[in-house]
């Protein structure tokens, strides 16, 4: 069972699922090419709010730039789940993730995000993924009927 609540309206169909792998299979790398709008909408369709999504993927982007682990820490949701260095960990709060970060998000990691693009994002219905999967954000749930939301790093996978 998962520690958040995703939106009720992030919810992606199986056959929307299999039809976007198929694409991307089929396809090859043009089936994704998409622009920045094309990565608001779907974020905009699955998540809500994606105006909401910039000013957070923005900090986090120049933090992990500067390796600053304390705005990191205050983007993330805990108890967070991070893969590192062949280990999970389940980063229990700030404190602890500003205590172990170096250990907790590589220097390939940190670079890899700190050059995201807007137009490079996979959104699904799991969240917005970054860096290859490096790092997820999603819309977490402020109160059990997901009236508000804020974005906040769900998982790191170094």
């Amino acid at each position: 069972m998962s520690r958040y609540t995703i939106c009720p309206e992030a919810s992606m169909s199986r056959l929307s699922a299999a039809l976007l792998l198929g694409a991307i299979l089929l396809g090859g790398s043009s089936a994704v090419a998409q622009s920045d709008s094309d990565v608001y909408n779907r974020i905009e369709e699955l998540h809500g709010d994606a105006a909401r999504f910039d000013r957070p993927l923005r900090q986090l982007v120049r933090a992990m730039r500067s390796g600053d682990a304390e705005t990191i820490a205050g983007l993330a949701e805990y108890p967070l789940t991070v893969k590192a260095n062949g280990e999970t960990y389940d980063v229990e709060n700030a404190e602890d993730f500003i205590d172990n970060f170096d250990d907790l998000v590589t220097p390939e990691t940190r670079r890899a995000v700190g050059r995201q693009q807007y137009e490079d994002l996979f959104v699904n219905s799991d969240g917005v993924m970054m860096a290859g999967g490096a790092v997820w954000m999603g819309a977490v749930c402020d109160d059990t009927a997901c009236e508000a939301s804020h974005w906040a790093i769900i998982a790191i996978n170094n």
